[in-house]
């Protein structure tokens, strides 16, 4: 009797190992081409939106910790907006490099510049509050330290604050900048067929899981209503985005507001990056989790149910490798009718071609945002083999280390690996 039912569990774990990433690739497909029929598809090319009225005021907010290499192109293009007003407001979050000296030498230079210095270093989360008190206007557009702003962002952005009064926040839609490398050029498809995908996908559904925390618009009233930043979290964008949504607040993604940022080249990188990204998903978990059982929530239990099975099924991976592993180095008898359980019988060529097609789809929707976007096709053959793996033991490692993540324990950054530098002006 035991036998059987540890025989039915194991051939129930290979199915949900198959089918789970299967079925989410085809609801992600058909959630991204209802959002561009519905909306998508009737935007104006990106650098040419729709005069606004009114045309509300807008701070660009701008932590910075150690950014002397970056912040003054950052500020640049910030300050290069096409937008009739707007201030940018850079926080130095206690940098321990130039960053501070660099920030006040371009203040004295662009009025429309300003700086804060904090004494020491508070967390993103933090700088952000920091900046938004000191704005003067109701529309924050927060973007990172090394972010590129598109000169049309604010524009496309600031129509859904006009249009809907329930609208909290707009995230908006980056762009990979350094490409020379496989890690560089896998994360460019990477960002289309599945962040950008994912986003477009949750937007035609109802709820979003994060915005981006490179660039998102806020409406100043609705982060105050909901206590600002949390301090304690590694991931203050999604956290932000869940209080937004929990208190009733609207949040959207604006395909056409883009930003050009640097992302991780090694892998170690890579690994501090996307562990940092699984463990705030991790705290958001636990942090919502009770919300499953409040119905005036029920609208997050979409959400809320794709981050638990996703943690099962990184779970029921590790479980399914160890078992394999076992049976590799165990005589056969102890493991009968097990075969090879991390690819199913005959399901590598579905997985394969959805896979492709996931892929072919989200470098045809991107390719009006990203030029060059089909010669990166050929690259993603290493997705699967490279990024899946991380990202599934990045899952793993994370929920236990937020389980220990004690109560009040602030988040400080550090700064993260950008890759290799792209030579020019985008």
């Amino acid at each position: 009797m035991l036998l059987a039912v540890l025989h039915s569990f194991w051939h129930a774990l290979l199915g949900f190992a198959f089918y789970y990433p299967l079925f989410m690739s085809y609801l992600w497909m058909i959630g991204a081409l209802l959002f561009y029929w519905r909306i998508e598809r009737h935007d104006p090319p990106p650098q040419h939106p729709r005069v606004l009225d009114p045309t509300p005021p807008v701070s660009v907010l701008i932590p910075c910790y150690n950014e002397e290499e970056n912040a003054e192109e950052t500020l640049r293009y910030a300050l290069n907006l096409d937008y009739p007003d707007f201030e940018v407001i850079a926080i130095n979050d206690g940098s321990k490099d130039a960053t501070g000296p660099l920030l006040d030498q371009l203040a004295a230079q662009h009025a429309r510049l300003k700086v804060v210095h904090l004494a020491r270093n508070q967390g993103k989360a933090m700088a952000l509050q920091a900046g938004s008190l000191l704005a003067r206007h109701e529309i924050l557009l927060c973007i990172d330290g090394d972010a590129l702003l598109d000169r049309q962002a604010a524009h496309w952005m600031v129509r859904h604050f006009v249009s809907n009064p329930e609208v909290a926040a707009v995230t908006g839609n980056p762009r990979i900048r350094n490409r020379s490398t496989l890690l560089g050029r896998v994360q460019v498809g990477e960002f289309s067929s599945i962040v950008g995908m994912i986003k477009r996908a949750q937007r035609s559904f109802g709820r979003l899981f994060t915005v981006s925390g490179v660039i998102t618009a806020f409406r100043k009233s609705a982060i105050h209503q909901v206590g600002y930043w949390s301090d304690d979290v590694l991931t203050e964008d999604i956290d932000i985005t869940w209080k937004l949504q929990r208190a009733g607040w609207d949040v959207r993604f604006e395909t056409n507001a883009l930003v050009w940022i640097l992302m991780p080249e090694t892998l170690k990188g890579l690994w501090n990056q996307r562990l940092r990204w699984a463990t705030g998903g991790a705290q958001v978990l636990i942090k919502n989790a009770r919300a499953l059982f409040l119905p005036n929530q029920n609208h997050m239990w979409p959400l809320l149910l794709e981050l638990l099975l996703s943690l099962v099924w990184s779970y029921g991976m590790l479980l399914i490798a160890f078992v394999w592993i076992l049976g590799l180095i165990t005589p056969v008898r102890y493991f009968p009718h097990i075969g090879s359980p991390l690819i199913p019988d005959q399901g590598g060529v579905l997985l394969a071609a959805t896979c492709l097609a996931q892929f072919g789809l989200a470098k045809w929707l991107d390719s009006r945002y990203d030029r060059g976007l089909g010669r990166n096709y050929y690259w993603m053959v290493w997705y699967p083999l490279v990024f899946w793996l991380i990202n599934t033991c990045a899952t793993i490692v994370a929920f236990p280390k937020a389980l220990r993540w004690g109560a009040g324990q602030r988040a400080r950054w550090i700064s993260p690996d950008r890759g290799i530098r792209p030579g020019g002006a985008l």
